[in-house]
């Protein structure tokens, strides 16, 4: 096959060649982060549309939508271009964009980091490396507690960090993909139900929920297939959990991730948490099922890395039905 034949199908390759990046490159932190640039826009954007509009509800809504549709457009003006140029350049910065939207190898990254930190009997270490990734308060968290809270971080994420992505990527690209990202963005920066942001923050909060429907449900049968190609796990029981507790979650999405991950790992997850000194009685996901230990934690990292790879290969199946067909 002559370079003259390929160059026309390098359009169906920007998923799995983005996944491959990831994989190999996670986050580089001297890498500059269209994330970085989605949250400096909203903290700028915020006190204007506050300013220029006096209901807080619809001041959130015209800030969410703008920020939305305008990184989309950008996105999808970046790729055209790209493209248009040449068929290596449309390539080269969809696959970039695709990487800048996944976080498994780094997700996996810093849950390993804890997991060390509490196989050498670091707790504090610990504590402090598992409240970077956690809104909740830590500072009274035992092994046990941080061990829990990293595998719940763990399968929430898998939604968030890979699956929501793909999904979108399938659908649109990497502009529909960066899109997601700046809602996912905007959710953990004003999706907040405190004094600040409970009217302000509610359209974003809401879009999110929207923008994750379906892939946190996608997410349930795609982790009992990985629970079935890990050894340790249990895939029925994922599936079941998922089945019958993926809505005992205050979130209408983590429940299911989390309810899979606790069946396959035989573990109890969610429950009572403080947040900003405030106590929320959660309902528990995996009643009846055991305590999260250390060991724990490589075994659902494992688990979202081929969570992660099937939705990978699904996500790449769905484009190249759609080109071929």
């Amino acid at each position: 096959m002559t370079l003259a034949e390929v160059l026309p199908w390098l359009h169906i390759f920007p998923i799995p060649a983005a996944f491959a990046l990831d994989a190999v490159c996670g986050d580089p932190r001297w890498l500059p982060h269209p994330v970085r640039w989605m949250g400096w826009t909203i903290t700028k954007a915020e006190p204007l549309f506050r300013r220029w509009i006096a209901d807080e509800r619809l001041a959130g809504l015209g800030f969410a939508l703008s920020l939305i549709i305008g990184w989309w457009g950008m996105s999808a003006l970046i790729v055209g271009l790209g493209w248009r140029l040449h068929e290596v350049i449309g390539f080269a910065v969809e696959t970039l964009l695709l990487f800048y939207c996944l976080s498994a190898r780094s997700l996996g990254q810093a849950a390993m980091e804890i997991y060390r930190s509490l196989a050498a009997g670091r707790v504090d270490q610990a504590r402090s490396e598992v409240a970077m990734i956690v809104g909740r308060d830590v500072e009274r968290y035992q092994a046990g507690d941080i061990a829990r809270a990293t595998v719940e971080t763990v399968a929430e994420n898998v939604v968030d960090g890979v699956l929501s992505p793909l999904f979108f990527a399938a659908v649109g690209g990497a502009p529909l993909a960066m899109t997601y990202k700046m809602v996912n963005t905007l959710d953990s920066m004003v999706g907040y139900k405190n004094l600040r942001y409970l009217l302000f923050g509610r359209a974003a909060a809401r879009i999110d929920d929207a923008a994750n429907f379906v892939p946190a449900r996608l997410s349930a049968p795609l982790i009992g297939l990985a629970s079935r190609l890990t050894s340790g796990l249990n895939a029925r029981r994922a599936l079941i959990t998922a089945w019958r507790e993926g809505t005992r979650h205050a979130s209408p999405n983590a429940g299911y991730p989390e309810a899979a991950f606790a069946g396959a790992l035989g573990v109890r997850l969610n429950g009572p948490n403080t947040y900003h000194g405030v106590l929320v009685d959660k309902p528990y996901i995996g009643d009846g099922l055991g305590m999260v230990k250390i060991v724990h934690i490589p075994l659902a990292c494992r688990l979202m890395t081929r969570t992660a790879l099937l939705g990978c290969c699904a996500a790449w199946m769905g484009v190249v039905a759609a080109a071929i067909f």
